[in-house]
């Protein structure tokens, strides 16, 4: 059987998936994604990856024809290379090195206005990554040839052809804007255009699997590897807006991404209104398009509130908590979201068990999802992809906050594999399939959400 390979690097884990001709997966494996804090600072372990995916390509190659391989990973991440490999271990953009003299980049900054690229925390801009770098380390960056994208990084390793694409730089890095569909200013001011390889479509295939792993692995060497994408951009792919024969508008949709972050993309939005301070953004999707976006951690925040030994609530649990008037006032992450900066904290009366911790973090993650889709205003109805999808009663409750504007969860919990699928069938558009959510009717939902954003000014002054 023909088969196409995703190799999706989400920020917590890895997952390779082998799909068949109509994108059934056929097999799946999972590796951590370690971050090293050895070495000049914290750095993925890009190596113990590598093996993984070796290993895991013989045993998928044991079982289907493997006819592609698409990379798909999380943004604000790029490798510095020269003909032989990294010159530099890639940075982890949760460490704080990169903001070590924050007016000096400043002063290099395009305007928001240009970039609907927001001034993050720690290294989420890749353009302040990169500038670090190049301060800290200039021997090790002059003998760079290129400067990958993640996505791409993993692609040339496996087929030697350097790329770049729009979805990665259109993700926060302060090195595109969105609506010239061009590079930013800050690329020719550090005199970078010359480390950018040329820009390929995601779905472009880049070359043949790299000889000397194809006998590795088994695969047949005619496999083709594509260039790639950013994973919340994966996840958009099937939901973009398709021409219809008698040339109507297509109806506007927001896509709510979950995993480590809670990423908001609002399709057919306007750029104009997003907000810098709240972690609103322009993305570009996989066509160049910008996108209006707003996101927070939510994956990393449900599992600080939750706890380790996670226990899925009931709706009794739920409800006794609204109740009790217990509320989880944001942030519960150090990096990103509306109330970056702020320390979480929790009011009225704790939780006391496993479950009742998962009902917190629930309702917390819910207000949230409800606030950015506020915040964005996004309109038409809301599509819930990835992780959050597990969860029973995230949907419901976010369905009874909306009111008339639909909730809908896809029947799979990964959009990324389903769009690095799509990458490598390009033109064929799988139907999305999703189910509309009923509200979860708990007595006083409406008013313990307007007693959280009171509370959310109170905190503020904290």
């Amino acid at each position: 059987m023909r088969a196409t390979v995703v190799l999706d690097i989400g920020k917590t884990n890895a997952k390779l998936t082998l799909l068949d001709p109509h994108g059934t997966a056929l097999a799946s494996l999972r590796c951590a994604n370690v971050v090293l804090d050895s070495g000049p600072y914290p750095h993925h372990d890009t190596e113990r990856l590598w093996d993984w995916l070796l290993t895991s390509l013989r045993l998928f190659a044991r079982q289907a024809d493997i006819t592609a391989i698409v990379p798909v990973t999380h943004g604000a991440t790029a490798a510095l290379v020269d003909g032989h490999g990294l010159v530099l271990p890639v940075l982890d953009y949760e460490s704080a090195a990169p903001q070590a003299e924050p007016a000096r980049y400043a002063a290099l900054r395009p305007p928001y206005a240009d970039t609907g690229s927001p001034d993050l925390p720690a290294g989420l801009n890749l353009g302040r990554q990169l500038y670090w770098l190049s301060q800290q380390y200039p021997a090790e960056f002059d003998r760079a040839r290129h400067i990958l994208n993640y996505p791409q990084y993993w692609a040339w390793r496996l087929c030697g052809v350097a790329a770049g694409e729009v979805t990665s730089f259109g993700c926060h890095t302060d090195l595109w804007q969105p609506q010239a569909g061009t590079y930013s200013a800050l690329v020719d001011t550090l005199g970078w255009r010359h480390l950018l390889p040329p820009l390929r479509p995601a779905w472009d295939a880049l070359g043949p699997l790299r000889p000397e792993l194809a006998e590795l692995t088994g695969i047949a060497g005619t496999c083709q590897v594509l260039c790639g994408i950013h994973d919340s951009n994966a996840s958009l792919l099937r939901y973009l807006p398709q021409p219809t024969p008698d040339g109507a508008a297509a109806q506007p949709v927001t896509v709510l991404t979950t995993g480590t972050w809670a990423v908001l993309a609002a399709i057919g939005r306007p750029l104009d209104g997003l907000d810098e301070s709240r972690d609103m953004l322009a993305n570009v999707n996989a066509l160049g398009q910008p996108v209006a976006c707003m996101r927070f951690m939510g994956g990393r925040e449900f599992a600080a509130l939750a706890g380790p030994r996670q226990t899925v609530c009931t709706a009794d649990e739920l409800q006794w908590l609204i109740q009790q008037r217990t509320l989880a006032l944001p942030c519960f992450a150090d990096a990103g979201g509306p109330f970056s900066g702020r320390v979480g904290q929790v009011t009225g009366p704790a939780p006391n068990t496993a479950a009742q911790r998962y009902a917190l973090a629930t309702l917390y993650c819910v207000l949230m999802s409800d606030y950015c889709l506020d915040a964005l205003g996004g309109t038409g109805m809301v599509v819930i992809e990835g992780s959050f999808t597990d969860n029973p009663h995230f949907a419901p409750l976010l369905a009874a906050l909306r009111g008339s504007q639909p909730v809908a969860l896809t029947d799979d919990t990964s959009g990324t594999t389903c769009g690095g699928w799509m990458l490598s069938h390009w033109g064929d558009r799988p139907v999305a399939h999703s189910r509309i959510a009923a509200p979860l009717a708990l007595t006083g939902l409406r008013a313990y959400r307007e007693r959280w954003r009171a509370k959310l000014v109170t905190h503020a002054l904290l």
